[in-house]
């Protein structure tokens, strides 16, 4: 059941993507939304059924590099689907769902690694809320380089391609600061949860995830503020998202990538 979830949700996923590629190089008319939910929602489901049997079993979890790097892109791709409802952002779906269609390649070609118990609800909240966390400020990332990149052609006059099919502007800095906003929501109580229920979160194998996490934190609510005080937009705005984003990555990725694909 695994493999045939794996090989829906590629297909799916990449069939979707495909759609809206097509569209913005005029290749065919806009694909009705509805299409595209429900292509994107089924490939979801599958993506999500064999990422969840892949990772939890027996009360453990693996949290191997890129088994959770595929459950994050599947919390992308759902999350991009939700928006979907709200603003105009259909054409990060070309971006979007050929990565999470990698995802589910590169994770069921990776070796499991030794599970943790998660006995704890509140330890599996807190690994839940973390996840949501980074997907969400991983949106709001290449949110944030289609904006510079779209400031950048305004600029010189030449809009072309797939940014010219982007929403205006304002509106794509709308987005950016709503995702920011969400996502600081839940970097926040990502952060509480792991005071509460991981008994220290500054032993010696935690320490650098805690750091470069309240280092995120800390580079994101100046953000908010500059924003809010400040004014600050697109380039700034984006230059800003693109550091705390590499220190958010670096609370979890750097780790596991020096542990597990280095050292290993």
């Amino acid at each position: 059941m695994i493999i045939a979830a794996n090989i829906l949700a590629i297909c799916l996923y990449l069939l979707a993507a495909g759609l809206q590629a097509a569209y913005l190089l005029n290749k065919i008319k806009q694909p009705k939304t509805s299409i595209l939910l429900g292509i994107g929602i089924i490939a979801v489901l599958a993506h999500t059924y064999s990422a969840v049997h892949t990772i939890y079993s027996e009360q453990q979890i693996d949290l191997g590099f890129f088994r959770v790097s595929s459950l994050i892109f599947c919390c992308i791709a759902a999350i991009n689907l939700i928006s979907i409802l709200r603003r105009p952002t259909s054409n990060l779906l070309v971006a979007l769902f050929p990565l999470a269609a990698l995802s589910i390649v590169v994770s069921s070609l990776a070796s499991p690694v030794r599970g943790i118990s998660v006995a704890s609800p509140g330890l599996f909240s807190h690994i839940l809320i973390s996840i949501l966390a980074y997907s969400l400020m991983t949106i709001a990332t290449i949110q944030a380089i289609a904006l510079a990149l779209q400031e950048r052609h305004l600029k010189g006059h030449h809009m072309g391609g797939i940014l010219k099919a982007l929403p205006p502007l304002q509106t794509m800095e709308q987005i950016l600061f709503e995702l920011i906003w969400i996502g600081m929501g839940l970097l926040t109580l990502s952060l509480v949860t792991g005071f509460i229920f991981i008994d220290d979160l500054f032993a010696q194998h935690l320490v650098h995830k805690t750091f470069f996490s309240i280092l995120a934190w800390v580079i994101f609510a100046i953000l908010l503020w500059g924003r809010h005080q400040l004014g600050w937009r697109s380039q700034t705005a984006a230059r800003w998202t693109f550091v705390g984003f590499a220190a958010l990555m670096l609370a979890y990725y750097g780790s596991k990538f020096v542990l597990e694909l280095i050292l290993s």
